[in-house]
C-alpha cells in the first residue's frame, strides 16, 4: 500500500528531528561542559536515536507552522520535547516501574547498558531538553524561551507527566473510576502533547486566543492518543507495537477501554477527531494538517 502525503510528511519531519538530536548528542562538549562520558552519551543516544514517529515534534513543528512561526526554532523544540518524552520511557521500562524489556523493538535502555545507566541517561535528557530551549542556537526571545520553560516543566513534572505515572503505579494496586483514570491519563500522556500544540503558539508570538486553542486542540488529541493505546494494548501483538502488549489488563489496571469496552472507545475516538475538527473549523484549509493529525492518531495500528 502506498504512502499518503501525510505519513510521508510524518516521516520527513522524524529524520530532520532525529538529525537535530543527533548533532546535539554529539561527543563534543557544549561550553561550560567539562566531558560528556562515553557510556553514558551511548546509553542517551540509545534511548532517543531509536527512531519511532516522533509525533510529539511533529505537533510542534505543525502547530508552529499553522501559525506562521519559525520552523528551526520549532525543530529546536521539537527535539527538546522528544528529550522529556525519552527520558519518561528510559525511566518508566525500569524495573521499579513497568519493567519493560523491549521499547521500539529494541531492548530497553537499562538491559543494554544496566540499570545505573539507565537512570543517569534519563536525568540527563531530561535536562538536556531545558539546555535545548535555553541555549543560544534556539532563535526565540527570552520571554518566550521563559514561557516555553516554564510550560514544559508544568507539563512534565509533579502535576503533569511525572505525577501521571505515580498514579499509574498506584492504579496497580487500587483500581481507578473513570474520573480517575482521565485524570491519570491527562498527566502521563496528555500533558506533553498538550504542551507539543501550545508551544507552537508560544514560538509563532500568537495571541491568548492562539495558545488556547492550540491548547484545547491539544487537550483533545491527547484524549484520542491514549484512547488509542489502550485499544492497541488490547488487539495489537508485541511485534507490530515493538513492546509488550496486553500488560494493562495483565495488571489489572483501570483503562477506559476496560470499562466500557472496544465498541465504546472506537466511538469515542471518532467523536475526539470530530471534537478536534470543530476547533479548527474557522480556519479551513489552513488546518488541514492538524486535522490528518487528529485522524492518524486515533487510527493508528502501532
Amino acid at each position: 500500500m502506498s504512502e499518503t502525503s501525510f505519513e510521508i510528511r510524518l516521516k520527513s519531519s522524524a529524520v530532520e528531528v532525529e538529525a537535530c538530536l543527533t548533532g546535539i548528542l554529539s561527543e563534543e562538549p557544549q561550553p561550560d561542559e567539562i566531558a560528556r562520558p562515553a557510556p553514558l552519551l551511548a546509553a542517551m543516544r540509545h534511548g532517543v536515536l531509536n527512531g519511532g514517529k516522533r509525533l510529539r515534534p511533529f505537533l510542534v513543528m505543525e502547530s508552529t507552522a499553522f501559525l506562521g512561526g519559525d520552523r528551526q526554532a520549532a525543530l529546536r523544540i521539537g527535539a527538546a520535547l522528544e528529550c522529556v518524552h525519552s527520558y519518561s520511557l528510559v525511566h518508566d521500562d525500569l524495573p521499579a516501574m513497568d519493567d519493560d524489556d523491549l521499547r521500539r523493538g529494541q531492548p530497553t535502555v537499562h538491559i543494554a547498558f544496566g540499570e545505573a545507566n539507565a537512570i543517569l541517561a534519563g536525568d540527563s535528557l531530561l535536562t538536556l531538553a531545558f539546555d535545548i530551549i535555553a541555549a543560544p542556537q534556539t532563535k526565540l526571545s527570552d520571554r518566550q524561551k521563559t514561557e516555553l520553560v516554564l510550560a514544559l516543566a508544568r507539563a512534565s513534572g509533579i502535576g503533569g507527566m511525572a505525577g501521571g505515572q505515580a498514579l499509574d503505579l498506584a492504579a496497580e494496586t487500587s483500581a481507578p473510576d473513570q474520573a480517575a483514570i482521565v485524570t491519570l491519563q491527562a498527566m502521563k500522556t496528555g500533558a506533553l502533547i498538550r504542551f507539543a500544540c501550545e508551544a507552537g503558539a508560544i514560538i509563532a508570538g500568537g495571541s491568548a486566543r492562539d495558545r488556547r486553542l492550540m491548547r484545547s486542540y491539544g487537550e483533545t488529541i491527547g484524549l484520542a492518543f491514549q484512547l488509542a493505546d489502550d485499544l492497541l494494548d488490547l488487539t495489537a501483538d508485541a511485534k507490530t507495537m515493538g513492546k509488550a502488549t496486553g500488560k494493562d489488563a495483565a495488571r489489572g489496571k483501570g483503562t477506559l477501554v476496560s470499562l466500557h469496552g472496544q465498541a465504546w472507545a472506537e466511538t469515542r475516538l471518532a467523536a475526539l477527531v470530530t471534537e478536534a475538527a470543530t476547533l479548527l473549523q474557522p480556519f479551513g484549509n489552513r488546518a488541514d494538517i492538524l486535522n490528518q493529525t487528529a485522524r492518524f492518531i486515533a487510527n493508528r495500528s502501532h
